[in-house]
């Protein structure tokens, strides 16, 4: 019976641990979108590109398709947002952030771009892994819902 008694402490203080680690991790990534959004109202897109993984395996899916890449994906942005006046004040939704596996996560949720050009809201997802240490978006899918 002692033995059963260790058994269920040591599952339960697993369990623990791993819950730990989710909200640990969750609290990582959502720092790393905070980060992004406020280099964004800075107008400093080197700074909002951190967030990704620099890599020709970055992709990012929007209206114009599949781009592939980091430096694409720079490239993508400075065309889609030319001006501070394009890159107004950004907010995230993040609606839910779900465990894939022990190094990967999916963000769901909305953002909201209050602009000089015109305001824009969309939604997105987002597959965030930890790379060396550091969460970075690896993939992003982002469409605009005017």
């Amino acid at each position: 019976m002692k033995t059963l008694y260790i058994i269920l402490l040591f599952i339960s203080m697993s369990s623990y641990a791993q819950s730990a680690i989710k909200i640990g991790d969750k609290k990582a990534i959502t720092a790393v979108l905070t980060a992004q959004q406020e280099a964004w109202d800075n107008y400093d897109i080197e700074t909002f590109m951190e967030g990704y993984w620099k890599s020709e395996e970055l992709k990012f899916y929007g209206a114009g398709g599949v781009i592939k890449g980091w430096q694409s994906t720079l490239e993508r942005y400075k065309k889609s947002y030319p001006s501070k006046e394009h890159f107004g004040k950004l907010r995230f939704v993040l609606n839910d952030i779900s465990r894939i596996n022990d190094d990967s996560y999916y963000v769901l949720g909305e953002y909201y771009l209050t602009r000089e050009v015109g305001d824009t809201h969309g939604i997105f997802m987002l597959i965030v892994k930890n790379i060396n240490g550091e969460w970075k978006i690896i993939a992003d899918t982002s469409a605009t819902v005017n």
